[in-house]
């Protein structure tokens, strides 16, 4: 029987990937609140924002304001995805603990989210990783579509093979696998894994989740049986890339801690001040949060 692992590392990816896609702009203040909520809950490594330009994602053009206004607690990564050399500017005034660079493995979708081909979303981040790794900064590669894209149904796992390959060559620290439109079943965990052998190892990897289909648990259950330990998790499940029409909201952070726990499995995060952070952010938006354990403890 496989073995799981003791503990999980957990991403919260919620200030970024669970805000970008919002109609409504969202107050810096607001922001800076939800962060800072979560540095108080044990989460280790929280995904702050994007420096990226104002007319692709409106609603994170504050990024400078956002990390320069939030409480950094001792222990915590505040990191922000990094898309191309003027972003890395910005990134490095803000004094970020971690840069993401961003491609995917699938053409169509490269050009939606990037505005370049995949091959030239590489080329773009390389003097990034080169800028990050020369001032001592760890840079983590995510790759969108691993799984399915949303113009070109299934993805070519010889794709993501080459794709991370040529990210460890360039100097990324960490890989990022994305299942960006939240179908995947756990045989699909398995392939993607068996595809990247000799590459990219379990254990190395991030494993990033969506829940379209209501199965990112069991993918996380069969990805800790291949050798993850490490995950993306949104608070509240809040989530949805406006490049993926369809896909919903991540792989809920509470849903994620308290299925660990069911299974004996150490996160480091206390469940109820991540619901506190989850409480404020659903007052702020007005919203009802999938997440399937916070849903309870709000019913409790």
């Amino acid at each position: 029987m496989p073995v799981l692992p003791s503990t999980i590392r957990v991403t919260e990816v919620g200030p970024r990937d669970g805000l970008q896609n919002q109609a409504e702009v969202i107050s810096t203040r607001t922001k800076i609140a939800l962060v800072n909520a979560l540095s108080e809950s044990g989460v280790q490594h929280i995904e702050v924002s994007a420096f990226v330009h104002p007319e692709w994602v409106p609603q994170l053009a504050d990024a400078d304001e956002v990390f320069d206004g939030i409480t950094r607690v001792s222990g915590v990564t505040y990191s922000a995805l990094v898309p191309n050399e003027q972003g890395w500017s910005r990134a490095e005034k803000a004094n970020v603990g971690e840069v993401a660079v961003i491609t995917a493995a699938s053409e169509t979708f490269s050009k939606k989210n990037t505005n370049t081909s995949i091959q030239g979303s590489i080329e773009r981040l390389e003097p990034i990783v080169q800028h990050a790794t020369s001032k001592g900064i760890r840079v983590k590669g995510y790759i969108s579509c691993t799984i399915a894209c949303p113009y070109e149904e299934r993805t070519d796992l010889q794709v993501v093979r080459n794709i991370a390959e040529q990210l460890l060559d360039l100097g990324v620290s960490t890989i990022s696998l994305g299942e960006t439109m939240g179908i995947a079943i756990p045989t699909d965990i398995r392939k993607l894994y068996d595809a990247l052998d000799g590459v990219l190892t379990p254990e190395a990897s991030i494993l990033h989740l969506h829940n379209t289909h209501g199965r990112a648990l069991e993918c996380v259950h069969e990805a800790m049986q291949c050798g993850v330990f490490q995950f993306d998790s949104s608070c509240g499940g809040l989530g949805g890339c406006p490049y993926a029409p369809g896909a919903a909201g991540n792989l809920a952070t509470e849903d994620l801690v308290m299925f660990a726990s069911q299974l004996g499995i150490e996160t480091g995060i206390d469940f109820e001040s991540l619901v506190a952070a989850s409480q404020f952010i659903e007052s702020e938006l007005a919203c009802k949060l999938p997440s399937a354990a916070y849903r309870k403890s709000q019913d409790a």
